[in-house]
């Protein structure tokens, strides 16, 4: 029975005929932009988070001073995001065997569950005012609804346009977005109680806003749970996979396949590959180097491979 590993780029050849190829990038280059994306996200916020205070206290307003609290709570996220962001870009270790990726894993989480617990709380303070509306300095709230979404709008951007989009990613970017969909509900509120005095217009937009972000932190929330259980991942078609496999020359049969994800990004399989009884050394190195070709196409950043012959018999118990 032989054995190969996971790269393309180079590999070793041993005098007792074991092939081990092997891919050293587990740290990934391209979570460096995320990481700086983060740090202007969270400057952006926490700058906005300040004047919110500030306006808060101008205005007596207790709705503005409670969405201070609580994007004072996404800075804390974020920063606890990006502290664990940038741990995931370490390579790996002999305690780490495939790098930190999962700290990021970890980071979306966390930030969902405040993410959700947020929207919870905001639930708890709207429905109240539907029964006892309060009034607030409209003029002043106008202002710090502007102000909000251009902050907000901005550091969400950031994040957006990033050419990575990583759970973490994802996650800190619901953040954002909730508080930018906050501040517009707040905005196109504070005209519609500045010109009719609808007062519990602002609770009604509060409670879309809140159920909105909800829905799709719990979304994420199970995206990472799928992750950190090593499920298949959502894009992954074992069938499809194996089919282009068997079309490299010199593969007869494909069994035991295993795929899942490290963060959402970085891809790893392993299987078995059964080739010909007669199938020699050159046929090996052949057949290993089409397969890493043809997986790297497929997203599979991390293929470990072993071979076996026609005749042989699996030596896994669960093979």
């Amino acid at each position: 029975m032989k054995e190969t590993g996971h790269n393309h780029e180079h590999s070793h050849s041993h005098e007792h005929g074991h092939e081990d190829g092997h891919h050293h990038h587990a740290g990934g280059m391209h979570v460096h932009p995320i990481v700086k994306n983060m740090r202007i996200a969270l400057l952006l916020n926490v700058s906005f988070t300040i004047i919110e205070f500030v306006g808060g206290i101008m205005t007596n307003s207790m709705a503005i001073l409670s969405d201070a609290i609580h994007d004072l709570g996404d800075s804390i996220a974020i920063v606890c995001s990006l502290v664990l962001e940038k741990k995931s870009t370490g390579g790996r270790t002999q305690l780490f065997t495939y790098g930190k990726r999962r700290l990021s894993v970890l980071a979306a989480f966390f930030t969902s569950l405040i993410l959700i617990a947020g929207s919870v709380v905001i639930l708890t303070q709207a429905i109240p005012r539907f029964f006892h509306p309060e009034s607030v300095n409209t003029g002043g709230v106008l202002w710090l609804a502007v102000l909000g979404v251009i902050f907000n709008g901005l550091a969400f951007f950031r994040l957006f346009k990033g050419k990575s989009k990583s759970v973490n990613q994802r996650a800190v970017m619901m953040h954002l977005m909730e508080d930018a969909l906050g501040w517009i509900v707040v905005l196109v509120g504070g005209f519609i109680m500045y010109f009719t005095s609808w007062m519990w217009i602002d609770p009604l937009l509060s409670v879309g806003v809140a159920v909105f972000i909800l829905y799709n932190a719990i979304r994420n929330i199970m995206q990472t749970l799928k992750i950190l259980l090593q499920v298949k991942p959502d894009n992954f078609n074992d069938e499809e996979i194996k089919a282009a496999l068997l079309k490299i020359p010199g593969i007869t049969n494909i069994h035991d396949l295993h795929a899942w994800t490290m963060d959402g990004e970085y891809n790893v399989l392993t299987t078995h590959l059964v080739l010909n009884s007669d199938a020699n050394m050159e046929d090996m190195r052949k057949v290993r180097n089409e397969a890493y070709h043809l997986l790297s196409h497929l997203e599979i950043h991390h293929p470990t491979l072993q071979f076996e012959f026609e005749g042989e018999s699996c030596a896994l118990i669960h093979c």
